[in-house]
């Protein structure tokens, strides 16, 4: 989701030694869905009972915001170059509806006329009509979950559309929307190497210029997690799901998709600017229940219910929960994010100290950096030289392990 600028004495990277910190992003939660996907944990409501409710909370929410910040020194009058509309799924509000939420955020803040602004949408809901009128309201880019070209996939995921849907949907939103991601998930049970190139070969004949691929992970507390303990599915094979990356990263390359993050492949020009923006560390605003948000110091989120939600701002308070990270927390959340993406680590960053570490205390991260990554370059894992260091093709399969062995650890703990 090319990337966002820091925008000279606004900018904020991590927050520190800044007064005034630019918001970078919007991210709207719409927590709807007609259907259940069985391996989904994000927060939704089957019921559109409180549609118009919520809704309503959102728009006002969007106002307390610029009010009273929930975060001192957030500047929300800067230029929002991202607009992310997700969910839940957004497609089952009407043009109107988004048109509203878009109207009040251009309303309330100031939105640069190049702004990239993204809606996730169902294949079963995407119709000309629908097409035309989201490109009316200035979305720019649509995000289709698309999941697999195979019905028995589909069915084994508990997903609303089928194959036919997903094609046809995908072939008329090209004609409306040339910037277009769509989902991905491998590594599921029954999904053989060939059914796994079937369907990255249909999105790339398709032309759709930019993919998000997921290993399927079983979440606690969903039906799929449930059905699996009772042994109603066969469970995810690891080993399977690490062979479909390394094949998924041989087929984009000859494709000629960039690898921009473990998760994500594009054709030069469309990368996702706002994911990207999450990717570099810049402060973003989410708005709605279960919403996150990042100033560069600190992380909130806003309670995931939906009712909760509602009553609080109707009553003029944002209801939201707040973790004031520590430097050791910034630097390993910049480590851990940096080596997803292929730009990797840079050292100038790691020394310009955005995380205040004490002295000390950095000079020892850096030298345990440069030390262990020198040792990953001898495994075939890791490249480095005089400015960054990043993940090579094998390393991208250990990078959550890699990550967590660079991790400082909090000065007192052991």
């Amino acid at each position: 989701m090319a990337s966002l600028e820091q925008r000279g004495p606004r900018a904020a990277c991590f927050g520190i030694n800044v007064n005034v910190i630019w918001l970078a992003g919007i991210y709207l939660h719409i927590p709807f869905c007609r259907h259940a996907c069985n391996y989904c944990n994000f927060h939704f409501s089957t019921s559109l009972r409180y549609k118009n409710e919520l809704l309503g909370a959102l728009l006002k929410e969007l106002e307390l915001f610029k009010a009273t910040p929930p975060a001192p020194g957030i500047d929300a009058s800067a230029g929002i170059e991202t607009i992310y509309i997700g969910g839940g799924t957004p497609s089952l509000l009407t043009v109107e509806e988004i048109g509203q939420l878009l109207f009040k955020i251009r309303q309330e803040y100031r939105v640069t006329a190049d702004a990239e602004i993204t809606l996730e949408a169902n294949p079963d809901d995407i119709t000309e009509e629908l097409l035309i009128g989201w490109k009316a309201n200035g979305i720019t880019r649509l995000s289709i979950g698309v999941q697999s070209f195979f019905e028995e996939d589909l069915a084994w995921m508990n997903r609303a559309h089928n194959a036919v849907q997903a094609r046809e949907a995908l072939m008329l939103a090209l004609r409306y929307f040339p910037n277009i991601t769509m989902d991905l998930i491998y590594g599921t049970p029954g999904l053989t190497h060939d059914k796994w190139k079937s369907n990255v070969q249909q999105a790339v004949a398709l032309g759709v210029p930019h993919l998000s691929c997921y290993a399927l992970t079983v979440e606690p507390q969903t039906p799929l997690q449930k059905m699996i303990s009772q042994h109603k599915l066969e469970d995810v094979n690891p080993d399977m799901q690490s062979e479909q990356f390394m094949l998924l990263m041989d087929w984009m390359e000859k494709a000629g998709y960039q690898h921009y993050e473990i998760s994500n492949y594009a054709k030069p020009g469309y990368r996702s600017r706002h994911n990207s923006a999450y990717w570099q560390g810049k402060p973003y605003y989410g708005f709605g229940p279960s919403a996150h948000s990042f100033d560069g110091a600190s992380r909130w989120w806003n309670i995931a219910n939906n009712q909760v939600y509602i009553n609080s701002i109707g009553d003029g308070r944002i209801p939201f929960e707040r973790e004031q990270l520590t430097p050791v927390q910034r630097f390993n959340e910049y480590v851990m994010i940096g080596l997803r993406t292929n730009e990797g680590l840079s050292l100038e960053r790691l020394r310009a100290n955005e995380f205040g570490l004490p002295d000390e205390l950095l000079k020892a991260a850096l030298d345990e950096v440069l030390s262990k990554s020198k040792a990953y370059g001898i495994l075939g894992n890791m490249n480095h030289d005089a400015a960054r260091v990043w993940l090579n093709r094998e390393g991208k399969l250990l990078a959550d392990g890699i990550a967590a062995d660079l991790f400082l650890e909090e000065p007192g703990k052991r």
